[in-house]
């Protein structure tokens, strides 16, 4: 058998193996359906046709899923805000699990700094919960935002958006500017795409009232 053809075979099945070992949802379907494409091309070529069904209709589930997850990712009526209390028992059990996780993301946060004048809300999908945004009240309508986490696997997604843009709870708690300090842990791209602008060592964002 010609070794290029076998080659092709072997990248089909390490895709297929390794999305598996993905925690992102979004990125396990994509090399999930590279792989099964790859694999199933290469079923035909060699005519084992049981093989080659099975990764065609793989490659078909994972891009009816890539083409949903994509559309959904911007939708309202998927993701919802839900204010709590900074003392939220919820609220500190998510902190608490994932707060390997939060530590890597954000190594200065933490739980116990949540200001009790502040806002802190829940990013969830369904009955699941997929993030954390907590804002420190600094008077006269300033926030600065503490924590903005969302679990790995919906990392592909921007639940943060429904945050800053579609939902109005932040404006409802009082705010009218948010900042965010200009750490060297500051993601530059996320927060432009949010909407918020560098001022000097912060990045600013004003919202509609």
């Amino acid at each position: 058998m010609d070794i290029v053809l076998q080659a092709f075979g072997w990248i089909g099945s390490i895709l297929v193996v390794w999305s598996l070992m993905q925690a992102r949802v979004l990125r396990f379907r994509w090399m999930n359906f590279v792989g099964s494409v790859i694999a199933a091309g290469y079923n035909l070529a060699i005519g084992i046709w049981a093989f080659f069904a099975m990764n065609a209709a793989i490659a078909v589930i994972d891009a009816y899923w890539i083409w949903r997850l994509t559309h959904e990712r911007h939708d309202a009526a998927v993701y919802k805000v839900i204010p709590v209390q900074p003392h939220d028992a919820f609220l500190h059990h998510v902190l608490s699990i994932h707060s390997e996780d939060i530590r890597a993301v954000q190594p200065t946060f933490e739980p116990q700094a949540i200001d009790e004048d502040g806002s802190v809300f829940l990013v969830v999908r369904g009955d699941e919960n997929v993030g954390v945004v907590a804002v420190r009240g600094e008077g006269n309508g300033v926030g600065v935002v503490q924590l903005d986490w969302v679990k790995p696997k919906f990392r592909d997604f921007t639940p943060g958006e429904f945050v800053y843009r579609e939902s109005h709870a932040l404006a409802d708690a009082g705010f009218r500017t948010l900042e965010v300090p200009a750490s060297a842990q500051a993601d530059h791209d996320y927060l432009t795409r949010m909407g918020f602008t560098q001022r000097g060592e912060r990045w600013v964002r004003e919202l509609a009232a």
